[in-house]
């Protein structure tokens, strides 16, 4: 089924990223492969004037999918605005995957900058996608500077560890209904990012799962179906989990045999 994310309707639920490819062929090949409609693309500090990195773009175009620049490496709310205002040049779009990072350890973000950056992205016209932490209250924050997606992370950035704290990942569903929510980073195998849908999360963006697989055309596949799968389960409806155990087959009316002595 379709659903919006920002100004676009989509079919797929999975976002994906376009770096640490063992080639510019394979990443074609796994992004045709994943169904995604919506990739992910770092701009390099580089002049737009000078056509920096012009045939890598060559091959996103090719893809006929609805680019998401991101502002990966910045560690500022003044480098973040920069590269925004870049990237809007080179690709003529106002998605920004905003990340403000804080800690060079484990690339977790700031939360001060990311709030800072969003409100001056919103006030220039950006549609912002914010990579965060599952905090509540800074996701509520963005929301009301104006983010209509909040991007928390299932762990840190090329961890693969998965979704390391459910609990504060389905508090910020339950707190937030109206708000697109969507996965990003650290969502390691195909089982994480079904778990993710099966809460209720509007999408899953990953890279690294993918891109390093030993076959990344394969794993795309892989995420794709179980990124459609968890969805097809949240809208089911999942049980409750139990302490009892209760049997699938009725006892009552069940036919028994006495044996006579």
């Amino acid at each position: 089924m379709s659903w919006q994310l920002a100004d676009t309707t989509l079919q797929s639920r999975f976002l994906i990223g376009s770096s640490l490819y063992p080639s510019p062929h394979i990443m074609r090949q796994s992004i045709e492969a994943s169904a995604a409609e919506v990739v992910t693309v770092s701009l390099r500090r580089q002049s737009p004037e000078h056509k920096g990195g012009n045939a890598f773009w060559q091959h996103i175009q090719r893809l006929n999918c609805h680019v998401l620049p991101n502002t990966a490496g910045c560690y500022s709310a003044k480098q973040a605005i920069d590269t925004a205002n870049m990237a809007r040049e080179v690709f003529a779009t106002h998605w920004i995957k905003l990340e403000v990072l804080g800690d060079e350890y484990n690339l977790q973000p700031d939360p001060f900058a990311l709030l800072e950056a969003t409100k001056e992205l919103i006030s220039q016209g950006f549609e912002v996608f914010p990579y965060a932490t599952d905090d509540l209250v800074l996701a509520e924050r963005l929301v009301t500077a104006g983010c209509k997606i909040v991007m928390p992370w299932g762990a840190p950035i090329g961890t693969g560890r998965g979704l390391i704290n459910p609990y504060a990942l389905k508090t910020l569903r339950a707190r937030l209904p109206d708000t697109t929510l969507i996965v990003d980073a650290g969502v390691g195998a195909p089982s994480h990012a079904a778990q993710a849908m099966e809460m209720g999360f509007d999408g899953v963006l990953l890279n690294t799962a993918v891109a390093e697989a030993g076959d990344p055309v394969l794993m795309a596949s892989a995420f794709r179906d179980a990124i459609m799968a968890g969805r097809s389960g949240f809208e089911a409806g999942v049980i409750q989990q139990r302490d009892l155990a209760k049997p699938s087959t009725p006892v009552l009316g069940t036919p028994f045999w006495h044996q006579e002595p």
